[in-house]
């Protein structure tokens, strides 16, 4: 196996120049590549490239063109990590209170076996989430201010206080264990199927974690799909082998999923801050079309339209 080795700043603009890049900056250059680190900076390089045999880049394309995307991606990663935090916030706060309305609220009942699915073919997942749950409440209960106001003043962390120290990604587990009625009860309130809520929220948590962790977003997909739906048919989005092209499983699934999940002045206001974000890179690129960029990270052309659709059930 071929081993990678350290390459200097000046080696890898000699690298970028030697694909056909253009550096007019090289000092400038070099302080970014030191700051924002080659191996991220190029991920974004097949935006501007002709193929991915030969790597060499297009006609044109500058290394200001590279940086422009790199940090509209970021720009578009944090508007969307913003967002998702506000549904996880929602869908937490939502959860914990149906669930202790109707079963109570301490660990007795919520670590309870008996208050979740009955299904056979869940029962371990049952046992493992809350598991989970178990050791989340013994590795935080001392650690944040609430759980230690619980503990000590009561003897116990109320289901309201303990998913505030859940990751996502544990809270969908924790809904897709639910009984059928309760994940039906909570479904209906962002007028989705209990199957299409338990979908969105683990590729919601997928996308937190990418997020989170300053991750490639543009050309990142899911290894589970959106089901169809009305707003694939109300923007008529292309198909390839009838499967639709976009919105599936890329970035666009995403905004799918705030479109359902976020309240509408939010939504509005996300799709204007994205909307704004595409409007500042589409000055910055001249090489390729903005439409060329736009669908390699799967928005369709009239992507814009999903802001005047109405979600109703």
């Amino acid at each position: 196996m071929k081993n990678k080795i350290f390459v200097n700043l000046d080696e890898q603009i000699k690298i970028l120049k030697s694909k056909d890049l253009i550096i007019e900056d090289e000092e400038k250059a070099k302080e970014i590549l030191l700051t924002e680190n080659y191996f991220f900076l190029s991920g974004y390089r097949h935006l501007l490239m002709e193929n991915y045999k030969d790597k060499k880049f297009i006609k044109g394309a500058t290394f200001e063109e590279l940086y422009s995307i790199f940090n509209f991606d970021r720009k578009i990663r944090n508007i969307c990590f913003k967002n998702i935090l506000i549904i996880e916030n929602n869908i937490k706060s939502i959860i914990s209170y149906q669930l202790s309305k109707k079963y109570g609220f301490q660990e007795k009942t919520y670590l309870n076996p008996s208050n979740y699915t009955d299904d056979k073919e869940k029962e371990r997942q049952v046992h493992d989430v809350l598991n989970k749950m178990r050791k989340q409440l013994a590795f935080n209960g001392k650690k944040h201010a609430a759980t230690m106001h619980y503990l000590t003043n009561y003897g116990y962390i109320p289901m309201w206080v303990l998913v505030k120290v859940l990751s996502f990604g544990l809270m969908a587990e924790f809904y897709a264990i639910q009984k059928p009625i309760d994940k039906q009860e909570i479904a209906k309130l962002y007028k989705l199927t209990p199957e299409n809520l338990e979908i969105y929220l683990h590729l919601l948590a997928n996308f937190r974690n990418l997020c989170a962790h300053e991750d490639i977003l543009y050309d990142h997909r899911t290894q589970q799909q959106i089901p169809d739906n009305e707003i694939h048919k109300y923007l008529q989005i292309e198909k390839i082998d009838d499967e639709y092209k976009y919105g599936k499983d890329d970035l666009f699934a995403l905004i799918i999923i705030f479109k359902y999940m976020l309240k509408p002045d939010k939504f509005r206001e996300m799709m204007l801050e994205i909307s704004y974000e595409i409007d500042i890179l589409d000055g910055k690129i001249d090489s390729v079309p903005i439409e060329t960029i736009l669908n390699k990270i799967g928005f369709p052309t009239n992507w814009r339209e999903i802001i005047n659709y109405e979600v109703t059930k």
